[in-house]
């Protein structure tokens, strides 16, 4: 049977999508072309990916925060079965979708939106952006909660398709002995039988950490410190609001991916506590994915898309609180800090749960989204 040719276009290969790439590239004959770079949420340090699959990156022109690549025009007139194109860049989605739809190939477009943005730019795109939903051939989601978005939209439900967003788990589950723990407990100034209560990703809008703040001040624990790992334009803000605070909150600053799970191996508690913003609406939170592999117990705002896809499961692997509530987020990092068997538990749900959550069954979501445009386009 012949293997299927796919052109494959999204801004750049991280670390988390290249299991999944190379996972395709056996599969069928993909054609990976990438037209950005380091984007917003992408740290400038952070090494891009590559692997074991055919991937180029465009030249263009940067024009505010879009990147203009002439090349991808040309594109959907190669030889392929089928065009995939990721929800992102103002120039490249529209480019391609029309392309593809001239040169009479199915589209087939990857979101993670679970809620339009709302600014003044995007309210009034909001029209095209429904058509788009409405004009693709298929459509491949995060998980559940954009299939849900979708088909509130009145988008028929058959043509989308469920690829649970992953990550490669043996970059984090990786063993961590006690003397590495001590180690860097100490490099971060934390006694060695101090409870960590840890934050990884930007320090930026949206991520809900004035909140968490709050939130861990409340508690008043003198046996816990919050870990704050990333950086980001609030950090500055962040840093004065900690200092008027009572408790223990530590910077951490940047940390390379490849270190992460150290951090992850330390942590008794990872929070992710996001808030919706007009920009923004946290669209997955990869690094529940990567704290999962450490057996960490999750606490996640129901703004978050690993909630709600399914990946967070209330009462089970950690909990669920509303975005924007410092004193539940307060009541649920409380409960977990003082019962230690429940950290446990939980925490051994979140390593059995990240187990099954992988590349080859975010690749399936795919599969079925190409099989589905072959018969009916």
């Amino acid at each position: 049977m012949r293997r299927l040719n796919v052109l494959f276009i999204t801004n750049m290969c991280t670390h988390y999508v290249r299991p999944l790439f190379e996972i395709l590239a056996r599969r069928y004959e993909v054609d990976f072309y990438f037209t950005g770079g380091h984007e917003a949420y992408w740290h400038k340090e952070n090494e891009l990916s590559s692997g074991a699959f055919k991937g180029t990156y465009l030249p263009g022109l940067q024009l505010g925060n879009s990147k203009v690549c002439p090349g991808l025009l040309r594109l959907p007139w190669k030889k392929c079965d089928a065009v995939v194109k990721t929800i992102d860049d103002r120039f490249a989605l529209p480019a391609v979708f029309c392309a593809a739809k001239l040169s009479g190939k199915p589209f087939i477009l990857w979101t993670g939106l679970w809620a339009h943005p709302q600014t003044p730019a995007h309210r009034l795109t909001f029209g095209i952006t429904k058509s788009l939903y409405r004009r693709a051939d298929a459509i491949v989601t995060y998980g559940e909660h954009v299939r849900r978005y979708l088909l509130g939209l009145g988008i028929d439900g058959k043509k989308v398709f469920c690829a649970p967003h992953a990550t490669d788990n043996a970059m984090y589950d990786r063993p961590v002995g006690k003397a590495e723990k001590d180690a860097l407990k100490r490099q971060l100034g934390l006694a060695a039988d101090e409870r960590v209560v840890l934050y990884v990703g930007r320090l930026e809008e949206g991520k809900g950490l004035e909140y968490l703040l709050e939130a861990f001040n409340d508690l008043k624990r003198p046996d816990a410190a919050l870990v704050l790992a990333g950086t980001g334009t609030k950090e500055k803000n962040l840093r004065a609001l900690a200092a008027k605070k009572s408790v223990r909150i530590i910077f951490a600053g940047h940390v390379p991916n490849e270190k992460l799970y150290m951090y992850y191996a330390c942590a008794d508690i990872f929070v992710l506590p996001s808030v919706t913003a007009p920009h923004f609406k946290e669209p997955w939170g990869m690094v529940i994915n990567e704290a999962m592999n450490q057996g960490c117990p999750v606490i996640a705002t129901d703004a978050v898309g690993a909630a709600a896809g399914g990946l967070v499961e209330e009462g089970q692997n950690g909990f669920i609180v509303p975005e924007k509530n410092g004193k539940e987020l307060a009541r649920a990092i409380g409960s977990l800090l003082g019962d230690e068997g429940l950290r446990r538990r939980m925490g051994e749900a979140a390593r059995t749960k990240i187990r099954s959550w992988t590349s080859q069954q975010q690749a399936e979501g795919f599969a079925q989204a190409l099989e589905y445009v072959q018969s009916h386009h």
